[in-house]
C-alpha cells in the first residue's frame, strides 16, 4: 500500500458550503453570519474573555498563589560520556574547556555534570554540581569532581559593623 493508493472512506469528503447563493440553499443573505456588526464584517470577531466593557471576569478576581517560574534555574548540561570524547591532552576540565569544544554554550547559566555515559580517563572536573552517578563515575575513573565557588549575592557583614 502507498499513499497514492489510499482512498477516503464513502461519505468523508464533503462538498465546500456554498454561502450568500440565495435562500434556495439555506445559506443566503446574511450567509449564516446572523445579523450585522463586528461578527459579520470579515476578519472581525472579539477576543476570548471580552464582556462587551465589562470589567471581565479575569480581571476582577484576586491573583493568589505563587509561581516559581521566574526564581527558576536553568543549567547547562553535559554528560560523563561526553567528557570521554575530548582530547586525552584535556586533563583539567572546566567550562572554559567545555565551550571550546562545543559541548555547553557559553552563557550566565551554571553547568551541571550528568551521569550518562562511561568514563575511561582521570579527569579533573570543575563544575557547579554533579549528579549523584556523574561524580561516582568520575571518581571511579581516577578522577576527580570539583565544585565551582558561586560568587556570594552580598558581602556579609562583620558584626557591629552597622551604620547606624
Amino acid at each position: 500500500m502507498r499513499l497514492h493508493n489510499l482512498s477516503n472512506v464513502k461519505g468523508a469528503v464533503h462538498r465546500r458550503k456554498r454561502v450568500g447563493c440565495g435562500e434556495g440553499g439555506g445559506h443566503g443573505k446574511t450567509s449564516g453570519r446572523g445579523g450585522k456588526g463586528q461578527t459579520a464584517r470579515s476578519g472581525g470577531g472579539i477576543r476570548i474573555g471580552f464582556e462587551g466593557g465589562q470589567m471581565p471576569l479575569f480581571r476582577k478576581l484576586p491573583r493568589r498563589g505563587f509561581n516559581n517560574k521566574n526564581f527558576k534555574v536553568y543549567y547547562e548540561t553535559v554528560n560523563v560520556g561526553e567528557l570521554a570524547k575530548l582530547d586525552d591532552s584535556v586533563t583539567d576540565v572546566d567550562r572554559a574547556a567545555l565551550v571550546a569544544a562545543g559541548l555547553v554554550r557559553l552563557n550566565e547559566n551554571p553547568l551541571k555534570v550528568l551521569g550518562e555515559g562511561e568514563l575511561s580517563k582521570a579527569l579533573k572536573i570543575t563544575a557547579d554540581k554533579f549528579s549523584g552517578s556523574a561524580k561516582e563515575k568520575i571518581e571511579k575513573a581516577g578522577g576527580e569532581a570539583i565544585l565551582a565557588e558561586a560568587p556570594s549575592e552580598s558581602p556579609e557583614e562583620t558584626p557591629g559593623e552597622s551604620g547606624d
